[in-house]
């Protein structure tokens, strides 16, 4: 079945932005939610994008926007708490990571179900589990819960069953998630603060020195999402998309240093320090680059582990292939590499 209207909230986003830019470029009519429209101009210019001011966390503005729509793409995640809820009582304060990450799909999925939409593809992330030390991880795994929980009932009878704010049989979705590691590429939020920290510091106290990442391009992350949509294949899987290495980040820094000629002193912290770092830097005032939550999620492997297969047909670009280009600025072979790529040689 070809899906040709679909609704993607997170579309102005690192990934959002690149998936939109597909689909359009497919001549499919995407309608992209965003709390401010002005921060999706580029959007906006594609012929057939229709960029829309939303409020998705309101039930029946979700469900207004889905009407017409043929399917849902939701991209929707915050790395970091603004609002945290309570550690020792969750029941008492819901916080940003469970508003986004749990509340939502759960409205998604009730909005789909009000406007007949089968088809949904979510993003998730590797190392989501309910029962990980990490917030983050936590609610990304119930989340990921819900939308398979939604999956086709066993009986045509058992369809669009609502009980409250949780599921009895599922709403006969057709579902599929994804799993990404660490997401690379230009205006990325990991190897380009990086970037930023190793041209200011001569000397790098690194928390988690030793934590493993496999490192997936924005656009191989984006490609496996618009390939998945029409395939009935690719109904009710999870899948771990990775890049075709494994890095500690201690690697990853040294990489980012060396593609933007600096030599930085790295000296690995001790697990203890690790966790003082991520403590100190989590009340720093402005924009937050590494809290305990991160400290948390980062003592397990972000790496793929055949847990989950990957997407079919990905064929990851290697990182030193594409993120000098952007970390040092273009050049012709940043450039070449890139184009090699695409064209699958």
């Amino acid at each position: 079945m070809k899906f040709n209207r679909i609704c993607v909230l997170g579309g102005n986003g690192f990934v959002g932005s690149v998936i939109v830019q597909m689909l359009a470029a497919q001549g499919r009519q995407v309608r992209v939610l965003t709390r401010n429209r002005d921060r999706a101009k580029a959007l906006t210019v594609l012929p057939t994008v229709e960029v829309v001011d939303a409020d998705i966390h309101d039930q029946v503005e979700l469900n207004r926007q889905f009407e017409g729509m043929d399917a849902v793409i939701n991209l929707v995640g915050v790395l970091h708490e603004t609002r945290a809820g309570r550690v020792d009582k969750p029941s008492a304060r819901r916080g940003d990571f469970h508003e986004n990450h749990v509340e939502l799909p759960r409205k998604v999925l009730h909005a789909c179900a009000a406007n007949g939409i089968q088809r949904v593809l979510h993003m998730s992330a590797l190392g989501a589990d309910p029962t990980s030390q990490s917030a983050y991880q936590r609610s990304k795994g119930v989340g990921e819960a819900l939308m398979r929980e939604s999956a086709m009932p066993s009986s045509e009878s058992e369809r669009w069953y609502l009980d409250g704010p949780k599921f009895v049989h599922g709403y006969g979705m057709q579902t599929t998630i994804f799993r990404p590691s660490v997401v690379f590429g230009r205006g990325d939020s990991f190897l380009s603060m990086f970037a930023s920290l190793v041209k200011l510091l001569p000397i790098m106290p690194l928390a988690n020195a030793g934590a493993r990442f496999q490192p997936v391009w924005v656009e191989d992350v984006a490609k496996a999402f618009v390939d998945a949509l029409d395939s009935s294949a690719t109904y009710g899987a999870t899948y771990d998309v990775c890049g075709p290495k494994v890095y500690t980040l201690q690697e990853l820094v040294e990489f980012v240093a060396h593609a933007v000629g600096k030599s930085p002193r790295i000296i690995p912290l001790c697990v203890n320090l690790s966790y003082f770092q991520a403590w100190a830097m989590e009340f720093m005032p402005g924009k937050k680059l590494m809290t305990r939550d991160n400290y948390y999620a980062m003592l397990v492997d972000n790496v793929c582990n055949n847990q989950h297969p990957a997407p079919p047909n990905l064929q990851p670009a290697p990182l030193e292939a594409i993120a000098p280009e952007y970390l040092s600025g273009a050049t012709p072979r940043g450039r070449y590499t890139a184009f090699r790529h695409h064209a699958g040689r």
